[in-house]
């Protein structure tokens, strides 16, 4: 239940159009939506930093950052939103419970496990990386302009995750369908809605 009301999409066209967007694409109105629908040129601004982000990562390692950050986060939300696109595109879902619980027994390189400890502790505390953090991604391989891609995936996460937690909004009850054990690694924070999605 979010601590706001929901904007009305009659109220301006720029929120009844952002709601008729995220409708065509999810099939209903998603509760992250929902929660910029005051302002829905912050989502429109933030999604366009995000695409910008984004465009310079390759799926796979833009999620495993993002799951890293999330699960910092305990953003709930962002842990199953992401987790699905990880289980859609790449894992099975028993990889993907076991990327969630603890990357040290995950299919993952080390290369990766690295990456996604290197977010979490971005998103933890920024103020305690050190080179020597960030010359272990560069023996893995990273250069300059792919951690700068990391540590702004993991920053830009804190935004959006925190908006909606502290807005009180929770992952949509679409994912309640997960099975039972994944979806516990998954829910790190706020509960899923339990109320029918519209």
């Amino acid at each position: 239940m979010p601590f706001i009301e929901t904007a009305d999409a009659s109220g301006s066209e720029q929120t009844a159009a952002m709601y008729a967007q995220a409708e065509a694409l999810y099939g209903y109105l998603p509760n992250m939506v929902k929660a910029f629908g005051h302002r829905p040129e912050v989502m429109e601004r933030w999604s366009a930093l995000l695409a910008s982000i984004k465009s310079n990562m390759d799926l796979r390692r833009y999620e495993l950052v993002t799951m890293a950050a999330a699960k910092e986060l305990k953003s709930s939300y962002c842990m199953l939103a992401h987790g699905s696109v990880l289980m859609r595109d790449i894992f099975t879902a028993d990889e993907m419970r076991e990327v969630a619980e603890d990357t040290s027994e995950a299919p993952i390189t080390d290369a990766e496990r690295a990456i996604m400890q290197f977010a979490a502790k971005v998103v933890r505390d920024a103020t305690s990386i050190e080179k020597l953090d960030v010359d272990i991604l560069k023996k893995h391989g990273l250069s300059d302009a792919e951690i700068f891609d990391v540590v702004t995936a993991a920053a830009v996460r804190c935004f959006f995750s925190k908006t909606l937690d502290a807005l009180g909004a929770q992952a949509d009850s679409a994912y309640d369908t997960l099975a039972p054990g994944l979806k516990a690694a998954l829910v790190v924070g706020r509960p899923i809605d339990d109320t029918a999605q519209v």
